[in-house]
């Protein structure tokens, strides 16, 4: 006989759950128990939103789920920003929200929700588990379909009474998610019009990614020839040294580099969600009939055809597509250098931007002196087109970024990280907006003696408001001004290294001891507001 929390770690464990995410509550004191000694280590964050942005980012990086563990009403309202970046990103995670006792249901009970009405939209999958002893059923189900297909997360709700019964119960086995086959036949039918292509083009992005995924790219993409472009905060995707990597593709992308995608004869898109953030606005490919002839590899079938009519839809995952590939083509004569890297290399040179703190060098500076495998954590900010230009990733999953566009991510993703990766140097990149956010997570970093680097692009302005204003109301500046703390001081308190930097050239000196320093590390950047972009003047910001 056990009680209900107990057979759910017990059935994370035969999941191979290593590590949850939390912020304790007294709805799912039973699983907390079932916790204590189980051998899963449990991190205690200081807010849902970043405890579900660690979940988040831990399946991003390990292709296994996320797991984290929130209290009902506001813990769950919190949580659903980092279950909205999961579902945009194609992340495997599973958040488990405690729930009212099942005897004061539908009474508008003390922080009582409709967990599968207010999750539904985003989420593949959303159950509450009303029986102790169909707890290995559910959960079972629940690491099949966030793994399955085009993973994305999954929530189930847990009645108090529910967890603390007790039952005798049999585990269930193990994840065995079904597989999605590719012929051989079908690659190479499709290597064929790519061989016949004038102006061919590859666009990867989305979930299930791997190392390995990105070297067969490689060799794919070297063997034919064919230009690389990353979709939105996909740019580790392939390592951005290589002759066929040419930028990335998105919001603001290199205008040679969006040209060149309008103006080919044959996309072949592997695993990238042809959405707004893929497309420029929706501007890169004609609606609903593509002047280009699109060839969408997709693990969801659902998503291909969405917007655009492909020439080709292969439902399969994008891995296994190039690695069949690779295969396919290997000993291939390979043909002269792409012309479209040399467009790239440009693109990267610095663009002068105002102010004593300019971020085109310092992102330089940065991908000068980083180790290949140092982690980048960012959110969402004007701050991170600086990264996006000019940084150079060298291997997969260096970078962590929400394609989804949500604020606070970087920090809650560099903890994550460097609990998964120990021994690999982890910086997150925030505006001053963007780490206000979740800038309470410092302590769980500090909590669990984590060293990361946290740079804090400070412009007392939320700066990407702030442009958009001045664009479509001149001069009329409204609720963007922001007064902020001494981000060092902060640091300080904490017990780690805090930095002010005021000019662009002590950036160096102070980046090499935050990397020698023992604790983390808070550098404040004071730029310059009228920085507003990467690649313009100044803005007025009055």
């Amino acid at each position: 006989m056990r009680h209900g929390g107990q057979i759910l770690v017990d059935q994370l464990k035969i999941q191979g759950v290593k590590r949850v995410f939390c912020v304790p509550g007294e709805s799912y004191l039973a699983a907390l128990d079932g916790l204590y000694e189980s051998g899963i280590e449990t991190i205690i964050g200081r807010q849902e939103g970043g405890v579900a942005m660690m979940a988040e980012a831990h399946g991003k990086l390990t292709s296994k789920p996320g797991v984290a563990f929130v209290t009902r009403g506001p813990g769950a309202t919190n949580a659903s920003a980092g279950v909205h970046i999961a579902f945009q990103d194609s992340t495997p995670m599973v958040l488990f929200v405690g729930q009212v006792a099942s005897d004061q249901r539908d009474r508008e009970a003390f922080q009582e929700v409709d967990y599968r009405h207010m999750f539904g939209p985003l989420a593949k999958w959303v159950a509450e588990i009303d029986r102790t002893d169909r707890i290995p059923e559910y959960v079972s189900r629940a690491f099949h379909v966030t793994v399955s297909g085009r993973p994305g997360p999954v929530v189930l709700a847990l009645p108090e009474d529910m967890l603390s019964a007790r039952v005798k119960v049999k585990d269930a086995k193990p994840c065995r998610p079904a597989k999605q086959m590719v012929s051989h036949a079908i690659v190479s039918g499709i290597i064929d019009r790519l061989k016949n292509a004038q102006d061919p083009f590859v666009i990867v992005g989305g979930g299930g990614w791997s190392q390995e995924a990105a070297n067969h790219l490689g060799n794919f993409a070297s063997a034919l020839g064919l230009p690389v472009g990353a979709s939105f905060r996909c740019q580790d995707y392939l390592d951005n040294r290589h002759p066929n990597y040419v930028g990335d593709v998105g919001i603001a992308p290199n205008p040679d580099l969006a040209e060149r995608v309008k103006t080919s004869d044959c996309v072949l898109v592997l695993g990238a969600r042809l959405g707004e953030m893929t497309t420029s606005g929706y501007s890169l490919f004609e609606i609903p009939n593509p002047s280009q002839s699109i060839i969408h590899v997709n693990s969801d079938p659902n998503e291909i055809g969405r917007v655009y009519r492909p020439q080709i839809g292969l439902a399969c995952k994008a891995s296994d597509f190039v690695a069949i590939a690779a295969k396919l083509t290997e000993g291939i004569e390979k043909p002269a250098p792409v012309v479209a890297k040399e467009s790239y290399q440009n693109w990267q040179m610095p663009f002068a931007t105002p102010g004593d703190v300019k971020l085109e060098e310092v992102i330089c500076h940065l991908r000068d002196v980083l180790p290949e495998d140092a982690i980048i954590t960012n959110g969402a900010g004007n701050y991170a087109g600086w990264l996006h230009r000019y940084y150079s990733y060298k291997s997969y999953r260096t970078q962590l970024a929400p394609t989804s566009g949500s604020m606070g991510y970087g920090l809650p993703a560099a903890v994550a990280a460097k609990l998964e990766h120990p021994k690999r140097e982890v910086i997150c990149l925030a505006g001053d907006g963007c780490f206000q956010m979740t800038m309470q997570e410092f302590g769980t970093a500090r909590q669990y003696g984590l060293k990361v680097i946290v740079i804090v692009v400070n412009n007392g302005v939320y700066g990407t408001i702030r442009m958009h204003q001045q664009r479509e109301y001149p001069g009329r500046p409204s609720g963007t001004t922001m007064v902020n703390p001494d981000f060092a001081a902060l640091a300080a308190s904490y017990g780690c290294l805090g930095e002010t930097i005021t000019k662009t050239e002590d950036f160096a000196l102070v980046l090499e001891r935050a990397r020698k320093a023992k604790t983390s590390t808070l550098i404040e950047l004071r730029t310059d507001p009228s920085a507003a972009t990467p690649r313009t003047p100044a803005l007025c910001m009055e």
